[in-house]
């Protein structure tokens, strides 16, 4: 089964010691195998010699390399170092079975099927805690008054908790995508060279890939192909999107104008090396700029997807860069903004202060359907309501002391509302009445406890 690793050890999948371990294990896999497939001619005896021996060294590794300038056969130069050590006079050498039948691809990519799922199941802890951070939020303002906006315009009430609980929702996508993704990826593949299992038999590539929680893959080509490295990188690239679009809603409600909210700031910090009184959102900019780097590498990955015939090795060594910074990127960005929400400052009464900031026009939409109500046409009742919220517009435009929304109304001969429905129209608690709705649909939201769909 893929070995579980925490946030902390993220870039230690990425490392070479990882990739060496888990080569180690493919080939040793490889040896039992065939021991019991009872064909090529390696014993049990020999196959336990391996599993018991069987070792490397990552700088001795390197400096084989120096020599062969190819990484398989100096790892496996290395690893014969180690099995035939020690060797009783006599005895034919064990490792001449390591990666029989084998070729290159076979180990790198099986391993790396088996890297990508290991880093996706802390990917996968990572949606799942930042969610429930979320979930458990947005009942905290489940009735905390506050203006929507659109266009980053004043449009009508919501509650603060609606945001965090559309937070919640993306990341329960999240996880979704990330698990497609991982059952996707989690496949392998020993059928040699082009992939026609010429010199090892397909028991192999089962017997392996079930003992790493792998799927064989149905058909190689030598390659396991990269439309499946394709598809995590877009979900990567997604998930670092929609953390993008968490961290950009931060930035705005932090700003000076609004200041709704705001990340952490601690005993300490400091904001502007020329400006003591700053309080920048630094925290939500750096997710941001990081997006962009994984949503770019999503880009090397479908450039990937097409290679020379049954292989090539374009795409190799963009892979190598472009996972690991993904991943690493991405596990980051978890890592900030887990804390950044878990502890946002956020600023009820600005909230009832900026909802009232536009005197009363976000309450246009009840006026212009109680205006309908009383028979008038829509169109008739539209010319109405916009023509009282211009004047008022004008008046915050230039500044200027005037008549709030619901007094033009009141005053407006054909704005037939009595101060019953004013009363009722200009109560921002009326466009919540079904909300309840959403957060009976939130309390149904649950993340997996673990990394397997």
């Amino acid at each position: 089964m893929i070995e579980r690793y925490t946030r902390e050890k993220m870039g230690a999948i990425w490392e070479l010691e990882n990739k060496y371990r888990i080569w180690q294990e493919i080939e040793v896999l490889a040896c039992e195998a065939q021991a019991e497939l009872g064909q090529a001619g390696i014993t049990r005896e020999e196959a336990a010699w391996i599993r018991a021996r069987a070792s490397f060294d990552v700088e001795r590794v390197s400096q084989i390399e120096q020599t062969t300038n190819h990484d398989v056969i100096a790892f496996l130069t290395n690893m014969a170092e180690y099995i035939d050590a020690d060797l009783p006079a006599g005895v034919e050498p064990p490792s001449r079975w390591v990666h029989y039948g084998m070729t290159s691809s076979d180990l790198g990519d099986t391993a790396l099927c088996y890297q990508i799922a290991q880093a996706i199941d802390i990917i996968l802890d990572d949606a799942r805690q930042l969610g429930d951070v979320c979930v458990r939020r947005a009942f905290e303002f489940e009735d905390t008054l506050c203006v929507g906006r659109t266009h980053g315009i004043h449009a009508e009430p919501m509650t603060f908790g609606m945001k965090f609980g559309s937070w919640a929702w993306m990341l329960k996508r999240a996880e979704q995508r990330m698990l497609q993704a991982r059952a996707t990826i989690a496949a392998g593949a020993i059928s040699g060279a082009v992939g026609t299992y010429s010199n090892i038999d397909p028991f192999v590539e089962r017997y392996v890939c079930e003992r790493l929680g792998l799927t064989p893959d149905p058909l190689s080509t030598q390659v396991i192909a990269r439309d499946r490295h394709a598809e995590v990188m877009c979900a990567l690239a997604t998930v670092a999107a929609e953390l993008e679009a968490v961290a950009t809603q931060v930035r705005l409600l932090q700003q000076s104008d609004v200041i709704e909210a705001e990340e952490p700031f601690r005993k300490g910090q400091k904001g502007s090396s020329a400006m003591p009184h700053k309080r920048n959102p630094i925290t939500v900019e750096r997710v941001c700029g990081l997006a962009r780097i994984v949503k770019a590498n999503a880009q090397v990955a479908l450039d990937n997807v097409a290679l020379w015939y049954e292989r090539d090795i374009s795409h190799s060594g963009a892979e190598r860069v472009a996972l690991a910074d993904s991943f690493i990127a991405l596990d980051y960005m978890f890592a900030k903004m887990q804390p950044l929400l878990d502890g946002l400052f956020t600023y009820p009464q600005k909230m009832e202060r900026n909802l009232w900031r536009t005197r009363g026009l976000i309450f246009s939409s009840k006026a212009l359907l109680a205006l309908v109500q009383t028979g008038i046409t829509r169109e008739e009742a539209y010319a109405v309501v916009q023509r009282n919220a211009m004047a008022v517009w004008e008046d915050i435009q230039n500044a200027q002391d005037g008549p709030t929304y619901r007094e033009r109304l009141e005053a407006d001969p054909e704005a037939r509302l009595t101060s019953e429905q004013l009363d009722e129209i200009f109560d921002p608690r009326a466009f919540l009445v079904r909300k309840d709705a959403l957060f009976e649909r939130l309390r149904e939201l649950s993340f997996q406890e673990g990394p397997q769909a």
